[in-house]
């Protein structure tokens, strides 16, 4: 039997999460050894077990993956999560590397300060809103097919719902005005797999709190 992924990181959401959501739409479980110390990156790094000196990293069928898109598409290939040609493979980039751009706002905010976290919260709903959300609606509304890409759930579903259900966190109603990304969230949060990711006692991690931030400042800053 294959070794289970084991995923290298802090315990909280970050860049690893995206990942965690991934492996979870894929019915796959993981194990994940937390980073808590700068002694641990420091341990992982003397041993080369990190390409470019940064996690994530994430040990995988005999190998030490870093750099978050690599990992994403190594794990939505093996695991049919990638389209059935060149042409889906391009179409998913291209929505997750746009989502990604979005997310990543999301996994920067609580590392701002205070007075500007709220001001980012209204640039997040802004670009959500005039940018990014209504590509997807339209794509949603005009090709009459159930998933972003062809019939079938990808790796763009997953990574535009779990953007999605974080700035919905922040902004509950961030969705008024898109009746498809609705149903979307909707249907794709029913799929057996990622419903039981959402469930409590997942290894889906919570929004992070000031005990994430401290751990992530102590970890990599210098």
């Amino acid at each position: 039997m294959a070794a289970k992924p084991k995923l290298h990181y802090p315990n909280g959401r970050g860049r690893m999460e995206s990942v965690r959501w991934v492996l979870a739409a894929a019915g796959v479980e993981f194990d994940e050894e937390f980073l808590e110390t700068k002694e641990q990156l420091q341990k992982l790094q003397d041993g080369n077990h990190l390409l470019f000196q940064q996690v994530p990293m994430v040990e995988i069928d005999g190998m030490k993956l870093v750099q978050t898109r690599s990992i994403l598409h190594y794990i939505a290939d093996k695991h049919h999560l990638f389209g059935k040609d060149l042409k889906e493979r391009t179409l998913i980039d291209m929505y997750v590397e746009g989502t990604l751009d979005l997310l990543e706002l999301i996994i920067m905010h609580p590392f701002l300060k205070p007075d500007d976290q709220q001001k980012e919260v209204v640039n997040m709903a802004q670009k959500a809103i005039i940018r990014y959300f209504p590509v997807f609606e339209k794509v949603l509304r005009d090709h009459g097919q159930r998933f972003l890409v062809g019939n079938q759930l990808s790796l763009a579903d997953v990574i535009l719902l779990q953007t999605i259900l974080a700035l919905e966190e922040k902004i509950p109603n961030i969705l008024s005005a898109f009746p498809h990304l609705q149903e979307f969230t909707v249907k794709i949060s029913n799929i057996p797999t990622i419903k039981k990711f959402l469930e409590p006692g997942s290894k889906k991690k919570p929004p992070p709190d000031d005990i994430y931030v401290r751990t992530v400042y102590n970890i990599f800053m210098p």
